[in-house]
């Protein structure tokens, strides 16, 4: 009965993959949370992930990508990481990828798709998320998760979801996930702690620090990555959206069509629009092998390599090259001589070519690519 219960509520194929005792701790949680409120997840998955140009584009954003040559899309993935933990799945994307979506995941309810009529960060997307799941049960737990995330160890990953969740039971809180460092990375977002681990209150957030600040915070021992999730009851979180954001949570109030809406919303993010000012704050630290893949760079650190360090298809001739990532269409053959440390990327009507070091630049380059009339190769 409790496996049946198991494979019902976990997409088919992924809950056959699990092991003996993943299913068990899984099982247990089910007959837990049949006591308490409805959860659901809440997937951002309206980004254009220019970093990754220019496999990424705007009609096929990296969410929607086999990138890691898994099989499954970056979309697909989290939809399965978070599917056996909730009761149902919300995704937030831009109008455009709506279609996208319903293709990917065919199990989520049409309703369930918000589109949104423009970008406004992640402030307005989870408010819009928040009031949707509000009206069917304002106490309703939210799982609140970026696409785009790579977990390499789902059974500790899930462990922490539910240490987190069962910390979150009647209280008026709200927590995130946090990610021990493991080098000192200026692309993350990092937090301050108090307490004992696994689950400590929030002292501060520091978004994207230089090198040497990242190197203060992690010599002293207080700091994790922000690894962007967010947990809490939708009506915690409306209630933080009214008192550091009352505009928007007016705009959202007041009700009539989303494109009204979000064409006046103030464009912020969560950490920084409610999460940095509030008080009621957690963080559950977790180690189940995370990163953000949001860079050439996270890519090739996280991609097979040759004995000289090179991440590139079989059919590639390097000679004298060493720590490049190489990315060729199906039936092109990439021939280099003499290059250390470079993103090399070919698609459609596009090469590119940047030091690794600089790999940052390349939304810079995207934005100058706009401004001079490029846009259809963006």
């Amino acid at each position: 009965m409790a496996i049946t219960v198991l494979i019902g509520r976990c997409p088919r194929a992924f809950a056959k993959q699990l092991p003996i005792a993943h299913c068990e701790l899984l099982i247990d949680y089910y007959i837990c949370s049949m006591k308490n409120g409805k959860k659901y997840c809440v997937i951002m998955a309206g980004g254009v992930g220019s970093r990754f140009w220019p496999i990424s584009r705007r009609e096929r954003p990296k969410q929607f990508l086999d990138i890691l040559d898994t099989g499954k899309t970056f979309l697909r993935a989290t939809y399965e990481r978070y599917a056996p933990l909730v009761d149902e799945v919300v995704v937030v994307t831009n109008i455009g990828y709506t279609g996208l979506v319903m293709e990917q995941i065919p199990e989520i309810k049409p309703e369930n798709v918000l589109g949104e009529p423009v970008g406004r960060n992640t402030a307005p997307c989870v408010a819009w998320a928040a009031h949707h799941i509000a009206k069917q049960d304002p106490e309703a737990m939210m799982i609140v998760t970026p696409a785009d995330h790579l977990v390499m160890d789902v059974a500790k990953f899930h462990t922490t979801i539910i240490e987190a969740l069962d910390f979150l039971e009647g209280k008026e809180a709200m927590m995130t996930v946090g990610i021990r460092p493991t080098s000192p990375n200026t692309g993350y977002g990092y937090i301050q702690t108090t307490g004992q681990a696994p689950i400590m209150q929030v002292k501060t957030f520091t978004e994207k620090p230089d090198r040497e600040l990242a190197e203060t915070f992690i010599a002293s021992g207080e700091f994790l990555w922000n690894a962007g999730i967010f947990l809490f009851r939708a009506s915690v979180f409306l209630n933080a959206l009214h008192e550091f954001l009352p505009e928007m949570a007016e705009l959202f109030n007041r009700g009539g069509d989303i494109e009204t809406i979000y064409s006046e919303c103030r464009v912020v993010s969560i950490d920084i629009g409610i999460m940095e000012k509030a008080r009621n704050v957690w963080v559950c630290e977790g180690d189940f092998g995370w990163s953000d893949i949001g860079t050439w760079g996270a890519l090739y650190d996280h991609s097979s390599h040759d004995e000289k360090g090179n991440s590139a298809p079989q059919s590639a001739l390097l000679s004298n090259t060493s720590g490049c990532i190489v990315r060729m269409p199906e039936g092109r053959i990439a021939v280099i001589e003499g290059l250390h440390d470079f993103i090399v990327v070919e698609n459609g009507n596009v090469l590119l070519i940047c030091p690794r070091a600089q790999e940052q630049d390349v939304r810079r380059l995207v934005d100058e690519l706009k401004f001079r009339g490029d846009e259809e190769v963006v």
